[in-house]
């Protein structure tokens, strides 16, 4: 089943340090919280420990519909038969990834803030792209800052979905909605809180007013 048409709404990413030893259950937390994608990002654990994990994570998302994608690694994501995969501007290119993936797997690319990036990856094939960091963010600190005005017009030059990421907060996710963003890419906003599935459903209270922080940036 081709799934490209559910990117949209809440994007969780894992990371080691802020999950440990609970990785299966804080994801649970987040499914149950309503996110509608799930991203698997671990660079310091072993080929076999990411294996394990994103097999674990992979049937979990799909019991729930959850989209489930993995991080850089078009092997992995062949492996247990995810849902599709990110890459970097560093990592295997989009149509070398296509032809490993298939048609209907996700491939999306990380263009940091460079526009002419996602117009190119959109060329190539990509199914979404993603801008950021747009604010301070602890987990990827180096990340480079990206201005929320490269969101203004980026929706005139592509037609595939943008996402958002980088120190996205329930406070600030609001003035990423008016510019008509599709996904907000969350890490420690969701798993590095006590409560995740209450973190969670903040997020999608404000993304279920979407329209409305749309709206009044247009008037």
């Amino acid at each position: 089943m081709n799934n490209k048409h559910f990117l949209s709404g809440l994007y969780a990413i894992t990371d080691p340090e802020l999950m440990g030893d609970e990785l299966l259950a804080k994801a649970e937390q987040a499914i149950i919280g309503g996110i509608n994608i799930l991203q698997y990002r671990n660079k310091t654990a072993s080929k076999t420990e990411q294996i394990e994990e994103a097999q674990i994570l992979a049937s979990l998302c799909h019991k729930h519909d959850v989209l489930f994608i993995i991080n850089d690694s078009v092997e992995l994501a062949n492996e247990v038969n995810a849902d599709g995969v990110h890459i970097g501007q560093q990592d295997t290119g989009i149509q070398n990834a296509r032809k490993q993936l298939g048609q209907d797997k996700i491939i999306g690319v990380t263009c940091n803030n460079k526009i002419e990036n996602a117009v190119i990856a959109q060329q190539q094939g990509a199914d979404y792209v993603a801008f950021g960091r747009f604010f301070k963010s602890s987990t990827k600190p180096s990340a480079p800052a990206a201005e929320l005005s490269i969101l203004k017009n980026i929706k005139q030059l592509i037609s595939i979905p943008v996402v958002a990421i980088g120190g996205i907060t329930p406070a600030n996710a609001a003035r990423l909605l008016e510019y008509d963003v599709d996904m907000l890419a969350v890490i420690e906003s969701i798993f590095g809180q006590k409560d995740i599935s209450g973190s969670t459903r903040q997020f999608i209270d404000i993304l279920s007013h979407k329209d409305d922080h749309k709206v009044m940036s247009d008037l």
